[in-house]
């Protein structure tokens, strides 16, 4: 499903080179739950943000789908990335000035479209949602942030969840709901990666991968 192959993300700043990602390899099988964890700055959200084509590496091959993602045209990589990858991010990334169903409707490409708008309202149901369908995100708990980003990663079926710190921003009650989400989303076939310091979503992986100075350190 995953595959990296000696893939490097190098800076060049003002004090030096920045070895983001260093030769890093390893795999990740369909229908995995695979924890990534390191402490910040170890090179963990440049890794996730590599895999869903957002973010091109200085070498090596991602391989995701039996794609070579960094192979494709740009347009292409993000029509790829939209129809297959869902990304959930820390801090929600959610759009103020939209409701719930709207902010979830944008993984769409537009507010509105009859069968579009009903997989929301059913995402929204699943994730326990509907009362706060036209709430704006300043009426919303952390949690229902972060479970309103997570419905719009769902919106297009995708195949693999990247979710960079999901419960970082949460409770310890609030982490346990958002993750069980992720693991269900995961028990009905899907795969995926988070990338977390914490240890919230270790009760819910398959195995973990640890993460020190941009390279991959061991498995477990």
């Amino acid at each position: 499903m995953i595959h990296l192959e000696n893939v490097s993300k190098i800076y060049q700043t003002r004090y030096g080179t920045v070895k983001a990602l260093n030769d890093v390899t390893f795999k990740v099988e369909a229908g995995e739950f695979v924890v990534v964890r390191g402490v910040s700055g170890c090179g963990k959200t440049t890794l996730l943000m590599t895999i869903a084509g957002m973010q091109r590496p200085s070498s090596g091959d991602v391989i995701v789908g039996g794609n070579s993602l960094y192979t494709m045209s740009i347009r292409g990589r993000a029509l790829f990335r939209a129809q297959g990858i869902g990304f959930v991010f820390q801090m929600f990334h959610l759009v103020p000035y939209l409701n719930v169903i709207e902010n979830v409707l944008l993984a769409g490409g537009a507010v509105g479209g009859t069968d579009t708008e009903s997989q929301a309202n059913r995402l929204l149901e699943r994730l326990g949602l509907t009362d706060r369908t036209f709430h704006r995100p300043s009426e919303l708990s952390a949690g229902e942030k972060q479970r309103t980003a997570i419905a719009r990663a769902l919106l297009n079926r995708p195949k693999i969840i990247l979710a960079d710190e999901p419960a970082g921003n949460l409770d310890p009650d609030n982490a346990a709901v958002v993750l069980g989400h992720l693991a269900d989303f995961r028990r009905q076939g899907g795969t995926v990666i988070v990338v977390t310091h914490g240890t919230d979503a270790d009760r819910f992986a398959d195995r973990t991968i640890y993460m020190h100075d941009g390279r991959i350190d061991n498995f477990s």
